[in-house]
């Protein structure tokens, strides 16, 4: 599942009226985009199964070249990277891990072919991902041990299939398809007021959570266990009607007893009991504050973007950095959201990159650069802005080892798309040609 209604998680210029339901399954997501791509003729252009290792750019020849591991290159005038945030799995560091007999895999990397009915499963961690696929696996599993470090706010979300009425509704009545994208638009900038402001809008929001996990959770153990202890907001906000409930039927524990290691036969926690599992799955997130890394990107003058990064990643506007000319970020740092829709973001910068090539080409220069001086200012009024908010108020993946915050935009959707609306090429130093050497010509 996505956690975004379908609605806003997918392209302005590319609306659906037939999705099965407010948030759609990953297949229905899929073929949304397989779609869209084969609509543009974007999947003709996609080179697959390349592990990118390095970007360097040649300040002689004004072009970039991409290395991949198979020893295959390619240069390019201008370089995006669109890995984004959320890529990259990330697996806890526990001891006797290699030690474990049974199976295990991440969320992210689902083995498909492994069968979990009747077996006993052990799930680590209670995140975002998490809280999707426990529901299904607890019907499936005969046991079922929920490994919780920190406990979520939770939002209710339904989300059944439509019923055909409805369906027919927003199939074909014009103009209510975009009227619930608009709400749904709303209803996330309502969130990010709340995070913005948590002394006041976001005890609201407190309150409205707090009802409806009270409603969900009615076995005290459970409510005890699976209650959060930090601001509301400074962690994802999760939205779920069957995670809360799933974790007291009969066959599902949560645990909260820290882990202190794997045993051959399970999991053993530090008040020293052993649950004997026959699968463990991580739903442990992902490396967010990596991005692009371990690929080396390399820029002017020999500089390393994990050099310039080595504080926290930061770029203007989430796009670009000095001295790595004509190289643009995708959901990049500090463009995350907490309430709205990545997609909205991505489809924003997608823009605003196409002005700056566009700038270069119109100009009949070689490269586009964002001024040193613009880029500093820039991030120095992006981290201001996390004052005050829910999001400084305790450890969450959106922040590095430092505590500086390297994932979310401080804002609203809004101010972002007008931000990155249209380009100002004061920001930007445009780079010319290098004057080349004239052939001899031959007598």
């Amino acid at each position: 599942m996505c956690d975004v209604p379908s609605h806003l998680y997918s392209f302005s210029f590319a609306q659906r009226r037939d999705w099965s339901r407010l948030c759609s399954p990953q297949p229905e997501i899929l073929r949304y985009l397989e779609g869209v791509a084969g609509r543009h003729g974007v999947d003709s252009l996609v080179v697959p199964g390349v592990d990118v290792t390095a970007c360097s750019w040649d300040e002689a020849h004004c072009e970039w070249t991409i290395s991949s591991a198979d020893g295959r290159t390619w240069q390019a005038d201008a370089v995006v990277l669109a890995t984004g945030q959320l890529h990259q799995p990330a697996l806890p560091r526990l001891e006797g891990a290699d030690r474990f007999a049974g199976h295990s895999f991440h969320s992210a990397r689902w083995d498909h072919d492994y069968s979990l009915d009747g077996k006993r499963v052990a799930v680590i961690g209670t995140g975002a991902s998490a809280i999707q696929f426990i529901p299904v696996v607890a019907q499936q599993a005969a046991k079922l041990h929920v490994f919780q470090r920190t406990g979520n706010w939770f939002m209710a979300r339904r989300n059944r299939p439509y019923p055909p009425l409805i369906a027919a509704l927003i199939r074909y009545i014009p103009g209510l398809q975009a009227l619930r994208r608009i709400y749904i638009y709303y209803y996330a900038e309502l969130l990010t007021l709340q995070i913005r402001h948590p002394r006041t809008w976001g005890r609201l929001g407190r309150l409205i959570s707090t009802l409806h996990m009270r409603r969900q959770l009615k076995d005290p153990e459970v409510r005890r266990k699976a209650w959060p202890d930090y601001t509301f907001g400074c962690k994802r906000i999760l939205f779920s009607s069957e995670f809360l409930p799933t974790l007291q039927l009969p066959n599902v524990e949560l645990v909260t007893d820290r882990i202190a290691r794997l045993s051959p036969n399970g999991i053993v926690t530090d008040d020293g009991v052993e649950r004997e599992v026959d699968c463990i799955i991580y739903a442990t997130g992902f490396k967010t504050t990596e991005f692009m890394f371990p690929m080396e990107v390399t820029g002017a003058r020999g500089r390393t973007l994990r050099e310039l990064w080595a504080g926290g990643a930061h770029a203007h506007l989430g796009m670009t950095v000095p001295g790595f000319p004509s190289l643009f970020f995708m959901y990049g740092p500090n463009t995350n959201t907490s309430g709205g829709s990545i997609i909205f973001y991505e489809e924003a910068q997608a823009g605003y990159i196409r002005q700056a090539l566009e700038l270069v080409r119109d100009r009949s220069a070689a490269a586009i650069e964002v001024r040193k001086e613009i880029e500093a200012a820039s991030d120095r009024e992006l981290q201001a802005r996390f004052n005050g908010t829910a999001w400084v108020t305790c450890d969450s993946w959106y922040r590095n080892e430092s505590g500086r915050i390297v994932a979310n935009w401080p804002g609203y959707m809004r101010e972002y798309a007008e931000r990155v609306r249209a380009i100002d090429p004061s920001e930007y130093r445009l780079i010319q040609a290098p004057a080349r050497e004239p052939e001899p010509i031959a007598a």
